[in-house]
């Protein structure tokens, strides 16, 4: 596996693999195949897959120290770009489908309706950990302010469970939503237990 990874040709194919959702969802939208209520099944498509990379963001990391994947390092800044992506997608759907573009109505409903408020804070957290991933605004920054910012995807990820709680709990359905955030708790919960182990080392 490790020497897939460190193949020159395992990011084109992780690029096309991350791209195939939205290539499906346009395909299906030109084809009518989105079912009775085209707006909605964008908007809800868009989120979960902005979530599941998230899931996936999060899951590289535990992966190559459980592991011992080193090349898993070389695509971790390509999924989590990708995670920015869908969310944006996701975001503009909302504000095109649901809203027509109308940026007072988006305030007003960002402001009234909770589930909106916390996915719009976890959008603004995301746009500047992408806006940050790149190898020029680390050394802007300097390492330690750069990794205090990147620790905010714990925010991220308690707001994405908290978006997606409050969007299904007016249909009573969350089945799916305790999977994620048991894999979601799984994953945090295994950064903060090495963050402290390190801050515990460090500190003898």
């Amino acid at each position: 596996m490790n020497t897939w990874l460190l193949h020159r040709g395992a990011k084109p194919c992780l690029l096309l693999a991350l791209c195939a959702p939205v290539a499906y969802l346009v395909w299906a939208a030109v084809a009518d195949q989105l079912g009775a209520n085209p707006a909605e099944a964008l908007i809800r498509s868009t989120g979960d897959w902005t979530l599941r990379l998230l899931c996936l963001t999060l899951l590289i990391t535990p992966l190559r120290v459980i592991t011992g994947w080193t090349g898993l390092a070389r695509i971790r800044r390509m999924v989590g770009v990708s995670t920015f992506c869908y969310g944006l997608l996701h975001l503009a759907a909302y504000s095109w489908l649901d809203m027509g573009m109308e940026i007072a109505d988006i305030v007003a409903d960002i402001v009234k309706r909770p589930f909106i408020l916390v996915g719009f804070a976890g959008m603004v957290l995301l746009t500047a950990l992408a806006a940050t991933s790149f190898n020029r605004a680390i050394k802007a920054m300097g390492a330690r302010r750069w990794q205090a910012l990147h620790r905010s995807v714990y925010a991220i990820a308690v707001f994405a469970i908290l978006h997606f709680f409050w969007m299904r709990a007016g249909k009573n359905n969350f089945a799916e939503v305790a999977v994620y955030a048991a894999i979601l708790s799984a994953l945090l919960g295994w950064r903060a237990r090495n963050f402290w182990i390190k801050r515990t080392a460090g500190a003898r």
